[in-house]
């Protein structure tokens, strides 16, 4: 669908959604007492399926309505759940065509559709439904024609607009969009014309992870967290998040591919190629250990120690060259070790973990088996 039209359309929903929302602002404001409990965002995502009907989901429900964009999409690290004011709410309601800030990082958006599928599907409220497919046109026309999806979209200048898959970013999108493709609860109201968008999205989507899959010395490896929306190549994001081999993000798009159903070959070999690189590049008999000191800012040390027999662990980043671990801090620098980068940054982001353990011991054998 055209662009044009696609925000006309989306200007006809938000009117709509405007008069829903005042006229159940009254009786819902009257319905919450003062002592009345309220679920956290992070805890009304992840209620059974029969809770979605309650007066508390639609509040919430009616709440991530409030905070939508006129584009379809939504800020990040906002407080859906929070209590709202009438002067609050109003404010949003003008904020509205503001969408400078929209984005999928942190699983914006991702997870207002799928809070509000799951209100929809036990309630059929059209204000819902409405909402949901303005998200799904969002994601549908954020995305690069190459495939890729920016970390913010509108696009913002610098590294916001490199096709990101750090923090499961662009694969998040991908696995809501193939259960709106396929038709999956709770996402089966929406119509056959989206369903083939999402599909046509999630090919070109699939192109463009099995392009950007680094290939050193003639071998594939893994990803960046990031790459390069026009050359694809590895690129910088954070100054502490340089050009690398990802052995965090990495996991979640072979994941991503060993769940497409009967993956041709270039699929196969994209996750074997991955699989063995994960194999190969263990970091063995090492752990990292919380190491309580008082005199510290968050009274604890992250430190590397010998560990014989330890479960194995992969860094974040890997020098794209010696395909070695580096670590970094703000100031830019490799180093070789964590210690070696501020206090700051050692324990407050993720530089070494258990990232593909579960993947190399359990998912890929099934995946291998299921061939």
């Amino acid at each position: 669908m055209g662009k044009t039209r696609l925000r006309k359309q989306v200007k006809d929903m938000f009117r709509y959604l405007y008069l829903a929302l005042a006229l159940t602002w009254s009786a819902s404001t009257m319905a919450q007492t003062q002592d009345e409990e309220h679920l956290s965002w992070r805890a009304a995502q992840r209620q059974d399926q029969e809770w979605f009907d309650s007066k508390e989901a639609q509040r919430i429900a009616d709440n991530v309505l409030l905070y939508q964009h006129e584009n379809g999409g939504w800020y990040k690290n906002i407080d859906m759940a929070s209590k709202l004011s009438k002067d609050e709410k109003e404010k949003l309601l003008e904020e509205k065509n503001k969408d400078l800030g929209t984005t999928i990082d942190n699983g914006a958006t991702i997870s207002q559709l799928e809070y509000l599928a799951k209100v929809y599907a036990a309630t059929q409220e059209e204000r819902y439904k409405i909402a949901f497919l303005s998200g799904i046109d969002y994601l549908l026309e954020a995305q690069y024609e190459n495939g890729g999806w920016p970390q913010y979209y509108p696009v913002r200048k610098g590294y916001y607009q490199h096709i990101t898959y750090n923090d499961n970013a662009m694969i998040g999108v991908m696995r809501l969009l193939r259960k709106v493709a396929e038709g999956e609860m709770p996402y089966d109201f929406v119509g056959t014309k989206r369903k083939k968008a999402a599909k046509v999205a999630l090919d070109k989507g699939l192109e463009v992870i099995l392009a950007t899959q680094v290939k050193i010395n003639g071998q594939l490896t893994i990803w960046c967290a990031q790459h390069d929306e026009v050359s694809l190549a590895p690129a910088k994001a954070r100054a502490y998040e340089l050009p690398s081999l990802s052995g965090s993000e990495s996991v979640n798009i072979v994941r991503y591919l060993m769940h497409l159903p009967d993956p041709t070959p270039e699929v196969v070999t994209a996750v074997e190629s991955a699989i063995a690189w994960f194999e190969n590049h263990k970091i063995k008999d090492k752990a990292v250990q919380r190491i309580k000191d008082p005199s510290l800012a968050k009274g604890y040390d992250l430190v590397v120690v010998d560990q014989p027999g330890a479960s194995p662990l992969w860094a974040r980043f890997y020098d794209l060259d010696t395909q070695q671990p580096f670590y970094v801090g703000r100031d830019g620098i490799k180093r070789t070790q964590l210690k070696d980068i501020e206090y700051e940054r050692r324990v407050g982001y993720s530089y070494l973990g258990n990232y593909a353990e579960g993947l190399l011991e359990k998912e890929y054998p099934r995946w291998k088996q299921g061939l």
